[in-house]
């Protein structure tokens, strides 16, 4: 993969594009946040970020919001590297940021090549359901999908085979409203008889 490597201490930046090129992949370095986002707004970024947290100007939280903020971009996988202890307020503060993952320095190369095998399985996913919703060919009326082999199958079906994701079934407000209620309608009025008129109670006599 392409990764960008941000960190503003020349030894410690050394020392992770070391890391990462000894892992198998390119690697672009920059020693600070505005160069990066420089990189990222380009028009073939790299897809994943290992950044420093704690830099001058643009820190490592500020780049990743700003990645976020970006419109109709292609998603970029963003680990946080940093020599803060991982409690759990540091890691919730880069999670709502935007953080993907979380580490901690010195960067054991195990746990980077651990994180760097999910990003690739994210970005694949991705990439998939992307081109997915870039286009179907989807039937009108059953809501079929027809794939590359010209075959129609359920959407469920042809999305799950490609990206492994399971479905759960339900009924949205406006599908209740406008096809079950009135079918729950109908069906009560089928089970529910007229009431049986009354028989007056007769004394009887000896």
């Amino acid at each position: 993969m392409r990764i960008l490597a941000v960190e503003d201490d020349a030894s410690s930046r050394k020392i992770l594009v070391q890391a990462l090129i000894r892992l198998g992949h390119e690697v672009i370095e920059v020693a600070n946040g505005e160069d990066a986002f420089k990189i990222l707004d380009e028009t073939d970024p790299p897809r994943v970020v290992v950044s420093d947290w704690m830099m001058p100007g643009i820190d490592g939280l500020e780049l990743v919001r700003r990645v976020r903020s970006r419109l109709n971009a292609d998603y970029t996988y963003f680990i946080l590297l940093t020599a803060r202890t991982a409690d759990d307020n540091n890691q919730r503060e880069s999670i709502e940021a935007g953080v993907d993952d979380f580490l901690t320095k010195p960067v054991d190369l195990t746990e980077l090549w651990m994180r760097l095998r999910v990003a690739e399985r994210i970005l694949r996913f991705t990439t998939q359901v992307r081109q997915l919703e870039a286009f179907l060919p989807i039937c009108s009326y059953c809501k079929k999908v027809r794939d590359d082999q010209n075959y129609w199958q359920q959407i469920e079906t042809y999305i799950n085979a490609r990206t492994g994701s399971e479905f759960s079934h339900s009924v949205c407000p406006d599908c209740y409203n406008r096809v079950i209620a009135p079918e729950l309608k109908k069906l009560r009025g089928t089970f529910e008889t007229p009431e049986s008129p009354r028989v007056p109670h007769v004394k009887r006599t000896r």
